[in-house]
């Protein structure tokens, strides 16, 4: 049972995490799903409603992915953008054309907001965003047609009767002027109490917790980042005592990590069992270069390293700091195309007997971080810059030393110190050093070196799922580089990595 919700049927759309987006900012609790979703799978009583998102494929090819008819017999409304009108008007007898020509871009509707219930209020033209091949040419039977455009007939249909909703345009792009507002017709037509927040999050998982825990104990990888920081506490005020963190240093944390992991949590009453497990790590990781061989390696080390401690707890559940954009990058969410592999995504192998529990599993980064304030966790702790499960591994294209370990800890400790004396840090989404696997030659006094190039990468995002290279001032940049290249014994050379997310990634591995 989730807060109340609207389940989104993802048929592989470029914009799907956007409708997730929109509706929770809009205080509605969206949760997307494979197109393979069966009506028995989204179905509850806290079930209010269905979208149909778009997608790259044509409704009138063989094999194109379909809907669960017993998804329109929910009972519930049901909203079909692009590929979800399509795939509605075909499947309820319309008829469907190919498009002369792919629209995509701005284009200007002309629709009925007298007797429609998504333009309600929202009579005559409006500016909206298309992207789409084919078109409904004309609505099933029993469904009004309330918006058109001059090249297509059935811009948008409703089947009031029905409840059932179709929109050729994409409402969640802000170029789609009345996006939110045609979103928040649907909403309300749902029965949505739009009360979705940190708050309400808390108070349900705390209940959810409790019931999949009972009087078991679990055992969390506490990193001190957000993710595992926000999941501790809320894991800790649902069980208390229940409840054992472990912090493992494998060898490729920020540079003083654990002692300021220590000292934010020492006010609370967190039991934390301290594991120095670095030799364990950096002696697997010798020699390995594959990326994702790397995390392979991290992640089952670190599954043998809680399996131990588990042991030692008598642990019935591990607890993980999982986020959304973790589970959708890691190809856990219907149509999604594997970025990389998380260590802390995909369950656990059989010969473990711990169960998984993921208090934070359906949340972007902002929500987590709002849920992090709600919880207590010191505002300089809750505004830290994402740092990732396998550590500096990824920030080490390469094979690993502990030599190069230590090269990239200190001029990443110079990175963050300036930008923090700066007020860059909380202008930056994630911010952090790279060390490249290439030396060059350079002159510091009058001798020659021959060392490695230092990249540094600051990005700006709201969920992670995009970003954009920070624009740092020059006179940072070069204050940054010459402390680094005088300070990082090892470093001759700083470049600044000015690529976006996509077509980069935000971490280099």
């Amino acid at each position: 049972m989730h807060h109340e919700r609207i389940a989104i049927l993802d048929y592989g759309s470029q914009y799907t995490r956007l409708i997730t987006r929109r509706l929770r900012e809009l205080g509605a609790f969206g949760l997307v799903y494979g197109p393979g979703a069966t009506a028995a799978e989204i179905g509850g009583p806290d079930l209010k409603g269905v979208i149909l998102s778009g997608g790259p494929n044509s409704v009138l090819e063989a094999g194109a992915p379909d809907a669960d008819p017993g998804i329109f017999e929910l009972g519930v409304p049901v909203l079909g953008i692009c590929y979800g009108q399509q795939l509605m008007a075909r499947n309820f007898g319309g008829e469907l054309r190919r498009s002369a020509k792919r629209e995509y871009g701005k284009a200007t509707i002309t629709c009925d907001g007298g007797g429609s219930m998504l333009f309600k209020g929202m009579a005559g033209d409006q500016v909206v965003w298309m992207s789409h091949g084919d078109h409904v040419e004309q609505a099933p039977e029993g469904y009004a047609v309330t918006a058109r455009t001059e090249g297509v007939p059935v811009a948008a249909m409703e089947d009031g009767a029905r409840r059932r909703y179709g929109i050729q345009f994409h409402p969640e792009v802000t170029h789609t002027v009345h996006g939110n507002a045609l979103l928040l017709n649907f909403l309300e037509h749902c029965g949505m109490e739009l009360n979705w927040n940190a708050g309400h999050f808390i108070e349900e998982k705390v209940a959810r917790i409790r019931e999949q825990v009972g009087d078991g104990k679990v055992v969390l990888g506490l990193s001190g980042g957000v993710d595992s920081s926000v999941a501790a506490l809320l894991l800790h005020r649902a069980i208390g005592k229940q409840l054992t963190c472990v912090f493992v240093d494998h060898g490729l944390m920020r540079k003083d990590e654990m002692k300021q992991v220590q000292a934010t949590f020492a006010p609370f009453d967190l039991q934390v069992v301290w594991v120095d497990a670095s030799d364990e790590f950096l002696d697997k990781l010798e020699g390995v270069t594959d990326p994702e061989a790397k995390r392979k390696i991290i992640g089952a080390t670190f599954i043998d390293v809680f399996d131990r401690e588990a042991k030692k707890t008598g642990a019935d559940f591990l607890g993980q700091g999982t986020t959304y954009p973790d589970v959708i990058e890691s190809s856990g969410i219907g149509g999604a195309v594997l970025v990389k592999s998380h260590h802390n995504v995909g369950g656990l192998p059989e010969r473990m007997k711990l169960k998984l529990v993921e208090p934070l599993r359906e949340l972007f980064k902002d929500e987590v971080r709002a849920a992090g304030l709600a919880l207590g966790l010191p505002e300089e702790m809750n505004a830290r810059h994402p740092f990732p499960g396998p550590g500096l591994a990824v920030r080490l294209p390469g094979a690993i030393t502990r030599e190069r370990v230590r090269i990239l800890q200190n001029a990443d400790a110079v990175f963050l110190e300036e930008l923090k004396a700066s007020g860059w840090y909380a202008k930056t989404s994630q911010a952090f050093a790279v060390l490249l696997p290439v030396q060059t030659v350079g002159i510091m006094g009058d001798e020659r070196t021959y060392q490695f190039i230092c990249a540094i990468r600051a990005v700006t995002s709201e969920d992670f799922m995009t970003a954009d290279w920070a624009r740092l001032p020059h006179e940072l940049l070069d204050r940054i580089a010459q402390r680094i290249v005088r300070e990082v014994k090892g470093i001759n050379r700083v470049v600044f990595d000015i690529t976006s997310k996509p077509p980069a990634t935000i971490e280099y591995e």
